[in-house]
């Protein structure tokens, strides 16, 4: 089976209509959607999503502002799933960000970056399954597949 990686729609491209220009940069990519769901996090599931981060000093305005309006997770599927969205998110700090990455292109603050991908394919399986089930998951084939990766 491909890696998975989560991918959240954060609520600033929300509210900045981005949502299809930065789901779309992952599906350009070659990343395959698996699984999609519109919602509103609530601070019980921010607080497990960002339990790493308790303690810190941008954990509450973290959650504080991924709980301000809605999201979108999504779960993209590849063959190094995780590398290659975070190359295609780029650094966290969009004035870090190269040109052609989704924060390099669409961020300016630290704060308000966009989109969340997972930073490892660990983290990735533990985030899933914060926001999907595995019968949310749809198992299928592009036609196109042979033409995105090499068979090997």
């Amino acid at each position: 089976m491909a890696e998975r990686t989560l991918i959240l729609v954060k609520p600033d491209a929300m509210q900045r209509g981005l949502a299809g220009e930065v789901l779309g940069r992952f599906e350009r990519r070659g990343l395959k959607l698996v699984a999609l769901r519109m919602m509103q996090m609530d601070r019980t599931l921010a607080a497990k999503h960002y339990a790493e981060h308790i303690g810190k000093a941008f954990y509450k305005p973290l959650v504080s502002f991924i709980t301000s309006g809605p999201i979108i997770a999504a779960l993209f599927e590849a063959e190094n799933a995780v590398e290659l969205a975070r190359q295609t998110i780029g650094a966290t700090d969009p004035a870090k960000s190269a040109p052609g990455s989704i924060r390099g292109d669409l961020g300016i603050d630290l704060g308000r970056n966009v989109v969340h991908g997972s930073d490892s394919p660990e983290s990735a399986v533990r985030e899933a399954a914060l926001f999907f089930d595995e019968k949310d998951v749809v198992e299928w084939q592009r036609s196109v597949e042979g033409w995105i990766v090499e068979k090997k």
